[in-house]
């Protein structure tokens, strides 16, 4: 069935984000004195409370979880900041200017200030129809559920959606909706198969590929 809307990660595709989170974090975490190796494999693909335990603790309350969270996430938006329209993923901007005219959806573990961050000082707001963090479902990639509410949002079934993901985890989500995906290799991560691969929006390849998908 041939694509009729996209639905895209945000960190790792929309933005290049994942090297000023794992600073974000080492700095945050030198304030309790502690370090941790292997910062973007710790935190790539993941919602901010499984980080958090995962650095901290499991026996934290929720507050606690949500206070380091909120902290962190402030530390990585004030370091972003002057940065945001040059660290877009090559070719992303003139993607959703071209395909404005689907229906168009961000699914993302993130913070819902960090979404609404991106969106605004990145200028790519009024290209999505529906915007859904990781606090407005239960279960986090890779649990298909944030997928699945886009879709209903953008009022699309699986066949007739692309899915643009960066981790395995996320890969895992959108396959478990039944959509096809579109790997972005902007980081070096592995990631599993796919139906497509890109490294950037500005891969020749990409358009001719979903004209025929």
């Amino acid at each position: 069935m041939r694509a009729k809307a996209f639905i895209l990660d945000m960190d790792g595709v929309l933005i290049d984000s994942n090297p000023l989170h794992a600073q974000a974090w080492l700095l945050y975490l030198s304030q309790y004195g502690k370090a941790a190796d292997s910062m973007l494999e710790r935190m790539h693909g993941k919602r901010n409370d499984q980080i958090v335990r995962g650095l901290f603790g499991e026996d934290l309350s929720e507050e606690e979880v949500f206070a380091h969270g909120a902290a962190k996430e402030a530390l990585y938006r004030e370091l972003m900041k002057p940065h945001v329209k040059e660290k877009l993923i090559p070719g992303v901007a003139g993607f959703l200017e071209r395909h404005k005219a689907k229906p168009l959806g961000v699914a993302s573990n993130a913070e819902p200030a960090n979404v609404a961050f991106v969106l605004d000082e990145g200028g790519l707001r009024p290209y999505f129809s529906a915007v859904v963090d990781g606090h407005m479902v239960e279960r986090p990639k890779p649990d298909p559920q944030i997928y699945v509410r886009t879709m209903a949002q953008l009022g699309v079934g699986a066949g007739e959606c692309v899915i643009f993901e960066d981790s395995a985890t996320g890969i895992a989500a959108a396959r478990g909706a039944g959509a096809r995906v579109v790997a972005v290799r902007s980081t070096e991560a592995w990631l599993p198969p796919t139906d497509f691969s890109i490294r950037d929006f500005g891969d020749p390849e990409l358009e001719r590929w979903l004209s025929e998908s």
